[in-house]
């Protein structure tokens, strides 16, 4: 079966950057898109930004331009290279298959300190 197994969360300053990996594995199922959302404490969970096996992508309005997220189909791992990070990016990110099935990832915690 499919597995999402994310890791590069952690503690930076604002200002700082960080890259989330998502390590897809399993099958036989052929995944096509693979999404990263985010949810901060008493918050809803929110959709950060899509990634499509062909390599198009599009971003939330509040990432965009700072956020960068692309698929490696020879490692099956897709990554959200995250810079200029900002106190407001604090949240657990988790990563997400579109389909044929949905399966998310475990989540990984991001901090920006003040």
């Amino acid at each position: 079966q499919v597995q999402l197994v994310e890791s590069g969360g952690g503690l930076v300053q604002a200002g700082g950057s960080l890259r989330l990996s998502c390590a897809v594995s399993g099958g036989p199922f052929s995944i096509n898109s693979v999404g990263w959302y985010r949810q901060a404490p008493g918050k809803q969970r929110d959709w950060v930004a899509l990634v499509t096996k062909d390599s198009s992508a599009s971003y939330a309005e509040s990432v965009k331009g700072r956020f960068t997220i692309s698929w490696d189909n020879a490692k099956n791992t897709v990554y959200l290279q995250m810079n200029s990070l900002k106190p407001e990016d604090t949240a657990v990110y988790y990563c997400k298959t579109l389909g044929p099935i949905v399966v998310w990832g475990q989540g990984t915690q991001v901090t920006v300190s003040s």
